[in-house]
């Protein structure tokens, strides 16, 4: 197990942070200045506006007897776009991103910067981009065409997600569109031709998608979707697939201080295109919980089916959010895996707190994967500056037969960001 001094931040982190807070303490008074400013002067924003967005991370990642050293990633992130103004339902945006490496002790084996390859993997390559080039059209009513590179987040990010936790972050080169024309029903349709993924790569695929969902005011959202994708580059034709789903959520109030939250979800997937392979695999996730005078908690299992040799994937999800902030589980091991979690939230103070703890499982073989503990904590100074820290521990069952997944993982971060 990690030493405790290996989780406290250097002092670069530090002053960076302590830096941060105190201009985020005192800058609400400057905040409207600002706002204006990159409103070219105008509150209704009529020349366009641009868009900044900074981020710095301390990120420290700890395999444990992998013949690694720990990483240690200071990274600051840049976003930088300018937003046009609306005319005749036409609008466009383009953005910049780019990550500067102030501390290169990490390794980022997927991308041109591979940093230090003696250290353990943190994703934040020292790289830049067009984040974002896209023209949006909402001159048909209720319904909006964006056509170009974009972000796309569909429902929680499953299937297809920006991977905002990353400093680069996942954009996609598409066509989407999005009709409201029935009250309370969204549909969503749309094309990706191209990912630029959170190495800064190009993955060349073919993914249409289609997204129904029907609201019921606070009890229920009922979604249902379709994601087929295919043409990835030479041998990657196995990962090629189709994936059908059913999802029913809600957080309906029940007292004044009483509010309740379920999700039931269950999907399927199978080969397609130019997969060679036959199979049909199972995906599940069930929640259950409440909120109580500022408190929520929470108990889930999520399942992602396998066969021994194929597993139910999700490569383009933002796959953070789920089975534990470690990222153990990014790519669905071929035994699949069986999440059993349990999160319990609060916001005392305006600061937001979560603990979540999590039990893995295989689907097949009966391996016991290992357990994780993570932990979250993150506080919001008006509507421009955050402060965040954030722990993420995987304690593998090193002695669970057939465990490949079998090395303990520590990683932290101290994070603080400014937008407009």
């Amino acid at each position: 197990m990690m030493q405790i001094q290996k989780i406290i931040p250097n002092p670069l982190a530090s002053a960076v942070l302590m830096a941060l807070f105190m201009q985020s303490a005192a800058a609400y008074e400057f905040d409207k200045p600002v706002e204006n400013a990159f409103k070219l002067g105008q509150d209704d924003a009529k020349y366009g506006q641009f868009k900044v967005d900074l981020r710095y991370r301390y990120e420290l990642a700890d395999v444990a007897d992998n013949g690694k050293d720990t990483a240690h990633a200071n990274t600051l992130r840049l976003r930088l776009g300018y937003l046009t103004p609306e005319f005749h339902g036409l609008q466009g945006y383009a953005e910049y991103e780019g990550n500067l490496a102030m501390q290169k002790d990490y390794f980022a084996p997927k991308s041109n910067w591979k940093g230090d390859p003696t250290r353990d993997v943190v994703a934040d390559p020292q790289t830049s981009e067009l984040n974002q080039l896209w023209v949006s059209y909402k001159g048909i009513p209720d319904t909006e065409i964006k056509a170009g590179r974009q972000r796309i987040i569909i429902d929680d990010s499953r299937f297809i997600g920006n991977v905002g936790w990353r400093q680069m972050e996942q954009t996609y080169d598409g066509v989407i569109v999005t009709n409201k024309s029935i009250e309370n029903l969204t549909l969503k349709a749309g094309y990706i031709g191209q990912v630029q993924n959170v190495w800064s790569q190009d993955d060349a695929v073919q993914l249409p998608f289609a997204n129904v969902n029907y609201k019921f005011k606070d009890i229920a959202s009922v979604t249902g979707y379709g994601y087929w994708y295919s043409d990835y580059e030479e041998g990657q034709a196995g990962k090629s697939a189709q994936t059908y789903g059913l999802a029913v959520t809600g957080s309906p109030k029940i007292t004044k201080d009483i509010k309740l939250h379920y999700r039931a979800e269950y999907g399927f997937q199978t080969g397609y295109a130019n997969n060679p392979g036959s199979f049909t695999l199972g995906r599940y996730s069930l929640m259950g919980g409440a909120s109580f005078i500022g408190l929520t908690a929470k108990a889930a299992v999520e399942e992602l089916g396998a066969n021994g040799t194929q597993a139910f994937q999700t490569p383009f999800g933002t796959n953070h959010k789920f089975q534990g902030w470690a990222d153990v589980f990014l790519v669905t091991p071929k035994d699949g895996v069986r999440d059993v979690n349990a999160t319990l939230s609060a916001k005392p103070l305006g600061i937001k707190m979560a603990f979540v703890y999590h039990n893995f499982q295989s689907v097949t073989n009966s391996i016991n994967y290992g357990n994780e503990y993570d932990f979250l904590i993150t506080k919001k100074f008006g509507k421009h500056y955050q402060l965040l820290a954030k722990y993420a521990y995987y304690d593998a069952d090193e002695m669970a037969a057939g465990n490949t997944y079998n090395k303990d993982v520590n990683k932290f971060w101290l994070q603080g960001s400014v937008s407009f």
